[in-house]
């Protein structure tokens, strides 16, 4: 059964890449462009580069394209979100409200190593070439 399973992989490895980068965009989009909600917090350079890295890294994993370079950038930037934010408020995640920052870290550190999947504009651009 989970031979049949199996094959799916690159496909879903895609779904899960497009939503992970819908999401982070939005991210961006509180913080540059305060749209749905503005998000209240600190400003700054700091939270101008994350909402800049946010909103085009977002929109770059949800295409498929420059997958593995934003996710290694967007794993980094989601790491630093974790231990400048979150960690000095406690130890565990669920205590510092850093859940988030954590899952986002890996899935993007995931699609470094994994690509962008069946349905990506990197596979379409490299099966033209």
């Amino acid at each position: 059964m989970f031979d049949s399973l199996t094959k799916w992989s690159p496909k879903i490895l895609s779904v899960l890449r497009f939503i992970s980068g819908f999401l982070i965009f939005w991210h961006g989009s509180q913080k540059i462009l305060g749209f749905p909600e503005k998000q209240g917090g600190g400003k700054g350079a700091l939270m101008l580069t994350a909402g800049i890295l946010e909103l085009t890294g977002g929109t770059l994993l949800a295409l498929g394209l420059f997958t593995r370079p934003t996710a290694f950038i967007l794993s980094g930037l989601m790491a630093v979100a974790y231990f400048m934010s979150h960690s000095p408020n406690g130890f565990l995640p669920l205590v510092n409200r850093g859940e988030l920052a954590v899952l986002y870290c890996f899935v993007f550190f995931y699609f470094f190593f994994a690509g962008g999947g069946d349905w990506s504009l990197d596979r379409a651009l490299t099966k033209k070439k």
